[in-house]
């Protein structure tokens, strides 16, 4: 039951999102056949036995679970009729602009257009609620910048990086990152990117 413990923690269900959202499941399932609302970042089904007194008893169900900033995008679709992807890629530039690292990688740079609309596909997919806090722009932004400070500061193998700078790469990457469920754990980039940089580099926990 760990799965569902950490879903349960760090997730809205779909009534949860609804009620948080104040919408109904019909505008939902609008928004997001419409192109501009985030699809689960997890779908589970369950098949549940129960034996009691009265004997056992076979059920199925199942579950979907959002980012926990999905109602405040939601707020924002419904409050504008400006194209989302749109809205999605000036927040995504503006996190960007804000955050106290920057990079020469040029997916970031002269190729960011292209990778945008990389991104929103990812973002639409429900990629992102999975593996940031809260599956917003800010923190998509925040991750893929701090992974290409990673990736360039460590790329050359036994070399001594900047480790003020790696440091303040891995700390944001901690911050916009979820902790993934613990069956993604081993595979996440938490694990390339942040756990196993404080490991090899003895960069201290926040």
């Amino acid at each position: 039951m760990e799965l569902l413990d950490y879903l349960k923690q760090h997730f809205l269900t779909r009534a949860q999102l609804l009620a948080a959202s104040g919408i109904t499941s019909a505008r939902l399932d609008a928004l997001t056949e419409g192109g501009g609302m985030p699809r689960p970042s997890y779908r589970i089904r369950l098949d549940l036995r129960c034996a009691s007194f009265f004997g056992e008893h076979d059920e199925e169900a199942s579950a979907e679970y959002y980012a926990t900033g999905y109602p405040s995008w939601i707020g924002v679709l419904e409050a504008t009729a400006e194209d989302p992807f749109t809205i999605f890629a000036r927040r995504y530039r503006t996190a960007l602009a804000s955050l106290p690292l920057t990079t020469t990688d040029p997916t970031l740079g002269d190729g960011l257009d292209a990778h945008l609309r990389d991104e929103w596909g990812h973002f639409l997919a429900g990629t992102y609620g999975l593996c940031t806090r809260s599956g917003l722009p800010e923190d998509i932004a925040a991750k893929e910048l701090a992974i290409c400070v990673i990736k360039k500061l460590t790329a050359i193998d036994n070399a001594q990086p900047d480790r003020r700078r790696l440091r303040q790469a891995v700390d944001l990457l901690d911050r916009a990152s979820t902790p993934f469920a613990p069956h993604e754990r081993a595979r996440s980039s938490r694990h390339r990117y942040v756990d196993a940089m404080r490991l090899r580099y003895g960069l201290p926990t926040p």
